[in-house]
């Protein structure tokens, strides 16, 4: 089989993992609407707790928006292999003739699709509660901050997730694994965000903190199809 055939291969694969986990949560709809009604209490919340002189403060909303991803993605990554490990699925997963990094790339997909479902209505929150004054230019820039960071966020989040997928505690776990390994994401997304809400952004400085994202993110994706198999397995 040509290199090139395996990978359509195993992208194919993956998305049939991925469609499994997107018809699921359409009947149900419990992950989703529990990130998305977490994200946006978080911001709201927030709001009013940085509300002064009768406006918010927006200077403090890229660290809300991130917060809210980060908390709102937590309990998205703690649910995504649920149902395989109900009735030991998993098991029959791993049976299944497909390659093991389809499994790994079905289920970050469907993470990631999740958490872009969710910021749909995050990030308009914060733009409208903070009073953020976007241009079209810097709200483009600023959907792709969001999309790297997301990215990030998918990739390794859905690796601890698997890797903790018999833990007794692994909602407790997960947590505490996370975002040791995800605050570069998080810092990153801060600084980033910070400067587009900034009167006069400093773009050089921007195009930086953008290329150690998309840095971050293909370090930690190949990293990851190189050991979820041995993480699964053990």
């Amino acid at each position: 089989m040509s290199p090139e055939r395996s990978v359509f291969g195993t992208l194919v694969d993956a998305w049939r993992i991925t469609e499994k986990d997107l018809l699921v949560e359409l009947r149900t709809k419990e992950i989703v609407l529990t990130m998305g009604y977490f994200g946006f209490l978080v911001v709201l919340i927030f709001s009013f707790a940085f509300f002064q002189d009768g406006a918010t403060i927006s200077s403090v909303a890229s660290g809300i928006l991130w917060v809210s991803i980060a908390f709102a993605g937590t309990l998205g990554l703690g649910r995504i292999f649920e149902r395989e490990r109900e009735g030991d699925c998993i098991r029959a997963l791993l049976l299944s003739p497909i390659p093991r990094p389809s499994i790994y790339l079905g289920k970050a997909l469907g993470v990631l699709i999740f958490m872009l479902v969710v910021e749909a209505v995050v990030v308009p929150s914060v733009y409208f509660f903070f009073n953020l004054d976007l241009d079209r230019t810097r709200a483009g820039v600023l959907l792709l901050t969001v999309l790297l960071g997301t990215l990030g966020y998918a990739i390794v989040g859905t690796l601890l997730a698997a890797m903790l997928l018999r833990a007794r505690t692994k909602d407790v776990l997960l947590a505490v694994v996370l975002y040791p390994l995800i605050l570069p994401v998080l810092i990153i997304g801060v600084k980033a965000t910070g400067i587009l809400v900034q009167p006069e952004p400093v773009w050089n400085e921007l195009s930086l903190w953008l290329r150690l994202l998309g840095l971050y993110d293909a370090v930690f994706l190949v990293a990851s199809l190189w050991i979820f198999e041995p993480l699964l397995l053990d």
